[in-house]
């Protein structure tokens, strides 16, 4: 007997439902969809998550600095980087000094090949640790303290809690803003990478991401400096990177720093006028707090002004510590 066509499951509808009904299909189309998604996005987390740990700082040791001592004799000139640069930096800057004078190069903390203990790295930590290293060489006489960007501003810190042991200060191509807002404010109009550089959480993703993954290539990368300057861009960690940005850019007054230091120690300041992280009119701004202190531009340089004009920089170290130039 046959079955009426009415009664008959229709081809391709087991039990009755038609598996390939458009609207049923959609649907689960679209959860096996948010699940892959979902996957993705776990995995992703996850990895992101076991590279932070990995990267992150270690315990702290209270293992001192790292430092590279060059020269025997002379005038003694302490060199401290920038913001992800090393001893290698300097070196590569005022090496020929070390014939006529006593050099002393230090990475700082977080850095190099310096300790990068999971702390907040805060001016005072920073400080801190610069004490434990330049009190001993301070002890055979007062230092000319040198420093890049970053170093600059702790170069002031220092001589403002210590300054018994500075005798002068060289500043170059040190970033002042007037406050952190003012900060982020300015770099804020450099565009994407402003943006970046002013959110905490894209900013330390950034070091961690470009550490972990872009890392070798950073040479190739980074073409407008030496390669030793872009290798060492990976010696830090994103907390270490992070955290001073934070804490010593955004966080701290560098006005009141310069306001501490005795009106017997010189500054000096060193700036290029094409200089887009470290604005020369800000500075302008800073040197009514200091009545022993100058500004020397280098027309046309930028931020890399130590890298791009060593003669120059050498020029003006050494026209005030007694080498000559």
């Amino acid at each position: 007997m046959r079955v009426p066509r009415r009664d008959r499951p229709a081809p391709g509808r087991p039990g009755g439902v038609d598996a390939g009904a458009p609207g049923v299909s959609q649907g689960v189309s679209r959860r096996v969809l948010l699940k892959r998604v979902a996957a993705s996005v776990g995995t992703l987390v996850a990895g992101v998550a076991g590279m932070a740990v990995a990267d992150a700082d270690r315990p702290d040791t209270g293992r001192p600095l790292f430092v590279r001592e060059l020269g025997a004799s002379g005038p003694h000139l302490a060199f401290l980087p920038g913001i992800g640069a090393t001893t290698r930096y300097w070196e590569l800057v005022v090496g020929p000094m070390a014939d006529r004078a006593r050099l002393l190069l230090v990475d700082l903390l977080g850095f190099g090949r310096s300790p990068k203990p999971w702390t907040t790295y805060s001016v005072e930590r920073h400080v801190a640790e610069l004490h434990r290293v330049l009190a001993p060489a301070a002890a055979r006489g007062p230092l000319t303290l040198v420093g890049h960007s970053l170093g600059a501003r702790l170069a002031v810190a220092y001589a403002a809690k210590h300054p018994e042991h500075v005798e002068r200060l060289v500043l170059v191509s040190m970033p002042f803003f007037g406050g952190g807002e003012r900060a982020k404010r300015y770099l804020r109009q450099r565009g994407v990478t402003g943006w970046l550089w002013t959110h905490m959480i894209p900013f330390a993703l950034a070091c961690l991401l470009g550490r972990r993954l872009l890392g070798w290539a950073a040479p190739l990368l980074a073409r407008d400096v030496p390669r030793q300057v872009a290798e060492d861009l990976n010696q830090m960690t994103w907390r270490s990177s992070t955290s001073t940005m934070w804490e010593v850019i955004y966080g701290h007054d560098l006005g009141a720093d310069v306001a501490r230091v005795p009106a017997h120690i010189p500054l000096l300041y060193l700036h290029g006028d094409e200089d887009e992280s470290a604005p020369l009119d800000r500075m302008r701004e800073l040197q009514p707090l200091h009545p022993n202190c100058e500004i020397r531009v280098y027309p046309g340089a930028d931020h890399q002004l130590p890298l791009r004009h060593p003669p120059w920089i050498r020029q003006q170290i050494a026209a005030g510590d007694g080498t000559g130039s």
